[in-house]
């Protein structure tokens, strides 16, 4: 029989291989959970990568954008990026000016009520001389789905990284925006993509709403609108820059002179 002390000898032992058994299990499963932590965040980072990438495709390709439609802007969030209190539109009515190209003359009347956020925006907007100079790239002829955009920071369509805010406000129920509407232009399917950049209706036109709704109708224009497609839209969109969707810079290229507001 063994001894006392090869008894003891044995059990430590034993005790010591349980001991780096268990070590071993630990090491193992950590290492496993490594991996899979390791593969969900590889994951992780590239859905964001691919969600960064397609929130730039659709900014750039969406706007009042699709033939089925939509209106383009701007970085996708659901927060306010240095957008101004709602409570600059007064909750009021606002009358004015907008000029382009220096001779055509629209009157204009923003909805402080029922588009307070929006209005705020372009009143501050407005205030900063922000306009001035500002173009409008991107024109709709297609019957039942036609309109002006304009107001992009590049002139080309770009969103401002330093400005955006939502939500969607005042949007109609019937996804049917009348001739003469002025409405936000955003991003597809993103509520908190309003910007800078608006687009006014030269002809009844429906825009179906997405995941995030409709768009923004901040006002309309009160006089003028028949100027602005005589001496710009009527020419149509510039062949060498129409897109997939049918639509383009306007032929006739078009500066915001400037908006003035009370």
């Amino acid at each position: 029989m063994a001894s006392s002390k090869q008894q003891r000898e044995q059990r430590e032992a034993r005790d010591r291989l349980l001991r780096y058994q268990a070590r071993q299990e630990v090491h193992a499963h950590q290492t496993k959970r490594r991996v899979r932590d390791n593969i969900i965040a590889i994951a992780g980072v590239v859905l964001i990568a691919g969600l960064a990438a397609t929130t730039q495709i659709f900014y750039f390709t969406a706007g009042p954008g699709q033939p089925t439609a939509e209106p383009s802007p701007s970085a996708s969030g659901a927060a306010n990026v240095g957008a101004p209190d709602p409570t600059l539109s007064e909750y009021r009515t606002w009358t004015g000016t907008m000029v382009i190209n220096g001779t055509i003359t629209l009157g204009v009347e923003l909805d402080g009520l029922d588009a307070p956020q929006a209005t705020a925006g372009l009143v501050q907007d407005s205030e900063d001389g922000y306009f001035a100079g500002k173009t409008c790239h991107r024109l709709a002829t297609s019957d039942g789905f036609a309109f002006l955009q304009c107001g992009s920071i590049d002139g080309a369509g770009g969103p401002d990284p330093d400005y955006s805010y939502g939500p969607i406000e005042n949007a109609p129920a019937d996804n049917i925006y009348p001739a003469g509407t002025i409405a936000m232009a955003r991003a597809g399917d993103d509520a908190y993509s309003n910007g800078h950049q608006f687009f006014i209706v030269t002809d009844t036109t429906t825009l179906g709403a997405d995941s995030a709704g409709g768009y923004t109708i901040v006002g309309k224009v009160t006089s003028g609108l028949e100027n602005l497609i005589d001496d710009v839209t009527s020419h149509g969109i510039d062949p060498t820059a129409v897109g997939s969707d049918g639509t383009g810079a306007p032929l006739v290229p078009t500066t915001i002179t400037s908006l003035t507001l009370q």
